[in-house]
């Protein structure tokens, strides 16, 4: 952070700030510090990218923080009242002085916040200046300067600089402006990571399709096979032991010759070859449904890629497209449909016909169908045992009913009822009654 900026911070907190009711680390460089009535500031400082801001939404820690940091910042800085705030010596350092009352004696502790570039970094203090504790230690190997518990702080190198003067409007706008800023940014960058895997399963996917066979050229050599089958059959009683060749006409009257197989008799050979032929029948079915399969799945993700371009938050993007723990192993995906998890609800789409049809078949009574009013859609479930849904998860059902049911933004209805409220009349054409309509916006 710039240095006039960090002056206008600690005059704000100066005039703002008497006592810390909470302090603790949310994320590996991030601490909150919640002071007076519910004034809450947060301070990220991460190496040559520090910056302090201000949410309207409280945010939540993203892991539970134990180190001896963590104790060290809360045993010292929680309920702690405090005696000054400045801006040391005139630096980009921010101390906050507190002091707070344990059991035996009172505590002073200084909360140095240093927005100094690559070596950022927050130091906690006693009246002496050595070290408490510190979010990043540094050993005389690493730097001059050493940050190790138990020893005197050395003082920052002075630079010879002379700050930039200039002075924001409203410092607590700012604050706000900072974190919507930085909220953008890191959506952006979520979704550049997230599309980019989307596109290697595309890619993977778009691969496999083109190397399958092709339908037309398995059934050409299945009818092959079964005519010259058919044709050796039929003229089995000229054919001689050890014969290379048989000549004769095919069924439009040409004249063909046909190479049979010299350690096999005739008869063996002609069923050998109907085998053949049934196999590259089947497969030539098989690959059909394989194909319309993968299409499906294609389809799918290019949906999801969409959908993702057009996510307004982190939030929705982690819902749609959720990373995979380190230590997930990697199990192949059998379900036959697609699943999403909110607010402790499993919520299942079908993304075609085939895996709608499994959805109506397989949900339970009590869950809660999904379809979009008079016209054709994606089927989601919501498992349930219970009678009531919350509305925000009848929200999140029927918004991913619309995302992957249409190609365009805009209002869509949405129907919803018990699954034992729809009747199936055949495939996944049913009827339903009672129900409830959602009106809802993508």
């Amino acid at each position: 952070m710039k240095h006039f900026l960090l002056k206008q911070v600690v005059g704000y907190l100066v005039d703002n700030v008497h006592k810390i009711r909470l302090c603790k680390r949310i994320d590996n460089n991030t601490i909150i510090i919640e002071f007076n009535n519910m004034n809450i500031l947060y301070f990220d400082m991460t190496k040559g990218n520090s910056s302090i801001f201000k949410s309207k939404e409280l945010l939540n820690s993203k892991k539970d923080f134990n180190a001896p940091f963590d104790v060290v910042l809360q045993k010292r800085l929680n309920n702690a009242k405090v005696e000054d705030v400045c801006l040391y010596q005139d630096d980009k350092v921010i101390n906050i002085k507190v002091n707070s009352s344990s059991s035996y004696k009172k505590l002073t502790t200084i909360l140095q916040l240093e927005f100094t570039g690559k070596h950022t970094n927050i130091i906690l203090l006693d009246e002496d200046r050595v070290v408490l504790e510190a979010l990043r230690h540094i050993d005389e190997f690493s730097s001059s300067r050493i940050v190790k518990v138990g020893h005197k702080l050395d003082e920052i190198p002075k630079q010879d600089f002379i700050p930039k003067v200039d002075k924001v409007e409203n410092i607590e706008e700012y604050l706000h402006e900072v974190f919507t800023q930085k909220e953008l940014k890191s959506l952006e960058n979520l979704k550049k990571q997230k599309i980019t895997q989307i596109d290697k399963k595309i890619k993977k996917l778009e691969k496999t399709i083109n190397s399958l066979s092709k339908k037309e050229e398995l059934e050409e050599e299945s009818n092959s096979l079964y005519e010259k089958a058919n044709l050796i059959l039929g003229n089995i009683h000229n054919i001689k032991p050890y014969q290379k060749t048989l000549k004769t006409y095919d069924y439009s009257g040409n004249e063909v010759e046909i190479d049979l197989e010299e350690n096999a008799s005739a008869s063996k050979y002609s069923n050998d070859l109907f085998k053949k032929a049934k196999r590259a029948k089947q497969k030539a079915e098989n690959i059909s449904l394989e194909k319309d399969n993968l299409d499906e799945k294609l389809a799918f993700l290019h949906r999801m890629k969409q959908n993702i371009q057009n996510a307004n938050s982190i939030q929705e993007c982690e819902f749609l497209y959720p990373k995979k723990e380190r230590n997930q192993a990697k199990i192949k995906k059998a379900q036959p449909y697609e699943s999403f998890f909110f607010e402790g609800y499993k919520i299942m789409l079908g993304t075609s016909e085939r895996e709608n049809i499994y959805l109506l078949k397989n949900s339970k009574a009590s869950d809660f169908w999904f379809h979009l009013k008079d016209r054709t859609s994606a089927h989601v479930i919501v498992q349930n045992s219970k009678k009531t849904i919350p509305d925000s998860v009848i929200e999140q059902a029927a918004i991913l009913c619309a995302k992957f049911s249409m190609d365009s933004s805009g209002t869509y209805e949405v129907d919803f009822t018990q699954r034992r409220n729809v009747k199936v009349q055949s495939g996944s054409n049913v009827l339903y009654n009672p129900y409830t309509t959602i009106v809802i916006k993508i």
